[in-house]
């Protein structure tokens, strides 16, 4: 059977006479209730239920199928079109009303793969807006948020359904990455609720970083906020899911000593230098630092720090150079443009690259090509920080050159693990605060809907019996009489609505609890038949259709 021309994208549940395959009615219920049809997505033979369809039944014959219905329409009678609100709520899908929307983050990052995985699914931070509204676009997701640096790439939701979102979300992912789906499961991070609010607090706070307590994350953070502003799907839940991680992670930092000592990826880099060089100092180095960002400023912040009086800086522009320059006036930057890279690195012994380019800058041809470093020296140094790689891997097979990335940073970080251990300790109280803090807001955002349905409930009464009164006094009203009469309607309003809008609201200043609080909603949806979960999803699906429109 094929679906009508006004079937939504919702999948319709259809229930079919089994009489004719000589199944019982509970062989009807199971086919009913588990074979969906779509337009878009023709029903296959493979997809029928094993339970319902073997080898030992009588084959379907379709012409003694009949659609099973409890009203039999006349013939004459004319039936109007039904919507997909309509549908939905006569249909098995009618849980998604009673279903809670879910948090869920998905992603991969330093600890689950590979940095040859991660650069495949990085995304720079000048298409997050777009990213969100792509998620948003698909048909379980309700809000979005990308967070992509050089040790993760994850994606955070509120979804509708968190099975579908996840599939939906995945398929995204590989079709964008062009990583197969197999391969992101194998190692990817996937979280829900709870447990995925706790790991972007342990994220904001440093805990989760390659380098415990360093501050970069935050500021990444941050801009995942700065750039959701204003996007449709940067909503309510995600926006104050992130806002609630930028203030963990400034109390985790205030209340503890999990920064002091701590370096950055940046210092790490700088001291896998040191480790690696055959003289562990910076006095005789020939240093290029490729890239003059956050990353390429902390980079010689850090090379200045360790004593190297003297290097050179690669960037597109000379701005942010002599920015940096005036902050080191002890230091001698010399700025040279990007088309001179490679006679800059020819010169060079130890190479810093951190830069947001999405292919390579150093080739395994172009590498080899470079005059040797010189005899005690040893090998050119490549230490690539940047995410994707900014040298390919192939160069790291030559015998001229040594080639390590933000994962053999492990080696400096793995120096003092006790310590580690001791400073995420001291955190993990906070967070478990304001995860408590955070789950009460959540909850407490149920009552939200009851709270507007109720006040046009009692808004109708007011407008209806005003407009009552004036009717009755044909006319003979002043607009100074009218605005009085309407001001003196809403000032009642107002005032009855009080007591149980404050008995709806749990803002942490009184003694009521979280539970009281949803007994005050389910009590209220009860005396005055609100329907919210009916009118919540109406207004999900609302959302959804105006998005696909734009």
């Amino acid at each position: 059977p094929s679906a009508s021309n006004h079937t939504p994208s919702f999948l319709h549940p259809l229930a079919i006479s089994m009489t004719a395959i000589g199944g019982s009615s509970s062989a009807a219920a199971t086919f009913s209730s588990s074979v969906k049809f779509s337009p878009s997505h023709p029903l296959l033979p493979s997809q029928f239920p094993k339970s319902t369809f073997s080898p030992h039944r009588t084959p379907l014959n379709p012409s003694k199928c009949t659609l099973r219905s409890e009203n039999p329409i006349p013939q004459n009678a004319i039936v109007s079109k039904p919507s997909p609100l309509e549908i939905l709520k006569t249909s098995s899908l009618d849980r998604y009303t009673k279903e809670k929307s879910s948090i869920i983050v998905i992603g991969l990052n330093v600890h689950t793969a590979p940095v040859e995985m991660r650069e495949k699914l990085a995304i720079p931070e000048a298409q997050w807006p777009q990213v969100i509204q792509e998620l948003c676009a698909l048909n379980h997701i309700e809000e979005a948020a990308v967070l992509s640096t050089c040790n993760r790439i994850e994606i955070y939701l509120v979804a509708l359904s968190q099975h579908r979102a996840v599939r939906e979300v995945t398929d995204w992912i590989s079709k964008l990455s062009g990583v197969s789906i197999p391969e992101i499961c194998k190692h990817q991070i996937l979280l829900y609720n709870k447990d995925a609010t706790q790991h972007l607090f342990e994220v904001a706070a440093g805990l989760d970083s390659l380098v415990l307590g360093e501050g970069q994350i935050l500021s990444q953070v941050k801009q995942v906020v700065k750039s959701g502003q204003g996007v449709p799907g940067f909503d309510r839940k995600i926006s104050g899911l992130f806002k609630q991680a930028i203030s963990v992670g400034k109390r985790v930092r205030t209340e503890t000593n999990i920064s002091s000592g701590s370096v950055s990826v940046s210092s790490a880099a700088v001291e896998l230098a040191l480790m690696k060089r055959s003289v562990a100092s910076f006095d005789d180095a020939r240093v290029l630092v490729i890239g003059a960002g956050k990353m390429g400023k902390l980079v010689i912040k850090h090379l200045a720090a360790k004593g190297c009086r003297k290097m050179v800086v690669v960037n597109r522009t000379q701005e942010r150079v002599n920015a940096i320059r005036e902050e080191l006036k002890d230091v001698d930057l010399v700025f040279r443009p990007l088309s001179e890279m490679l006679d800059c690195a020819a010169e060079a012994d130890l190479i810093f690259t951190c830069t947001a380019s999405e292919s390579p800058l150093f080739s395994k041809e172009n590498v080899e090509m470079l005059p040797s470093v010189g005899k005690g020296v040893g090998n050119r140094l490549f230490i690539d920080i940047s995410i994707p790689r900014n040298v390919d891997p192939g160069v790291s097979e030559l015998e001229n050159a040594l080639v390590y990335n933000v994962d053999d940073l492990r080696e400096v970080v793995d120096a003092n693990k006790e310590d580690r251990h001791q400073k995420a300790m001291e955190a993990r109280g906070i967070i478990q605060e304001e995860l408590n803090k955070f789950e009460a807001w959540i909850d407490s955002l149920e009552t939200v809907p009851t709270i507007k349905k109720f006040r046009a409930y009692v808004e109708r009464i007011r407008a209806s019996e005003l407009e009552k009164c004036l009717s009755r006094m044909r006319g003979d009203v002043s607009k100074e009489q009218k605005e009085a009469m309407y001001a003196l309607s809403m000032g009642i309003v107002n005032k009855l609505l009080h007591g149980p809008m404050q008995h709806l609201r749990c803002d942490g200043n009184d003694n009521k609890s979280l539970s009281e609080v949803l007994e005050n909603m389910r009590a209220l949806n009860r005396m005055y038949d609100l329907e919210t979960e009916i009118s919540l999803m109406e207004e999900k699906i609302r959302v959804k259709m105006e998005r696909a429109k734009k």
